[in-house]
């Protein structure tokens, strides 16, 4: 890098430079130095951060949880906790604890690199259900047909659990993978195990990011050909697992509403897009398109 200097000044006149003139010299040099810089520098570290997506609205919030603590729903988790005999179902007695909490996906438009896209967005809310014998489920509710439902029920807390571990940013799934992170700023931060191995304990840039789920999924994202042989619905990586990993993970890209539309949008979280996947999930007989989905413990 060529190293640039002001002119030389003897001793005397140095003596005699003004303010003006010293303020003069130093903006050329910075300003010479700043061209320098922005020459060498990556393209990606001068794109602007994206910004977080919008929290939910109160209203939103508190329709959620009522129809999480709803009497049908309190039915739905004793059967749910009675299922293998953990506790008779007269017994189970739910009741919803903590916080109703926003949750957050890994956003198809960040992943094509869409100017301006966030790194994830809304895609349902969760509440915690607890058992009278301590075990644990996360409620998701989300908009279906006009009004805020129960749409599933996973087995633990991972949606609040992670939420709590944030510090200040957004914490957000990458759900091909079941990794949790937070995005601060310029910064995406691991948050599970998963999501350690993904981009390292120390974690990385959000445009180091997009690379790596934009090289992981660019192909089969909604109207790639990838979804139009009907291969994992086009949104994720290909697995050869089942049992376990199927019944935790679903079958991506199966509707459970009619009328999804693919890739992302700006507005309410639907039924259709909060659960993805029919296969391997058990219907529990509430209004809406309510499912259980079990997962492996942590």
């Amino acid at each position: 890098m060529t190293e640039h200097r002001a002119p030389a000044v003897s001793g005397t006149a140095a003596g005699r430079r003004t303010p003006a003139l010293r303020a003069a010299i130093r903006a050329a040099a910075t300003g010479a130095l700043t061209a320098a810089f922005l020459g060498l520098a990556p393209q990606g570290a001068l794109a602007a951060t994206p910004a977080p997506p919008p929290a939910p609205a109160a209203s939103t919030v508190t329709a959620a949880r009522t129809a999480a603590t709803a009497p049908d729903t309190l039915a739905t988790l004793s059967r749910f906790f009675a299922r293998d005999g953990a506790v008779a179902l007269a017994k189970a007695q739910p009741r919803i604890e903590g916080r109703t909490v926003p949750v957050y996906v890994l956003s198809a438009d960040f992943v094509r690199g869409k100017a301006g896209a966030p790194v994830s967005r809304l895609e349902f809310l969760a509440s915690t259900a607890v058992s009278a014998d301590g075990q644990k489920a996360s409620v998701w509710t989300a908009r279906s047909g006009g009004a805020w439902k129960v749409v599933n029920i996973a087995t633990g807390d991972d949606e609040a659990r992670y939420s709590a571990a944030g510090d200040g940013g957004t914490v957000f799934q990458e759900p091909q993978i079941n990794a949790w992170y937070e995005q601060r700023g310029d910064r995406v931060r691991p948050l599970d195990a998963e999501a350690r191995k993904a981009i390292g304990a120390g974690g990385t840039t959000v445009a180091a990011y997009q690379k790596r789920v934009a090289k992981a999924y660019g192909d089969k994202l909604p109207g790639s050909a990838y979804d139009r042989r009907g291969a994992a619905g086009g949104y994720g990586p290909q697995t050869s697992g089942a049992g376990d990993e199927a019944a935790r993970q679903g079958t991506p890209g199966q509707p459970v509403a009619a009328g999804a539309t693919a890739g992302d949008s700006s507005g309410p979280v639907t039924a259709a897009s909060a659960v993805a996947g029919t296969a391997a999930l058990l219907a529990l007989g509430l209004s809406g398109a309510a499912a259980l989905r079990r997962r492996h413990s942590r």
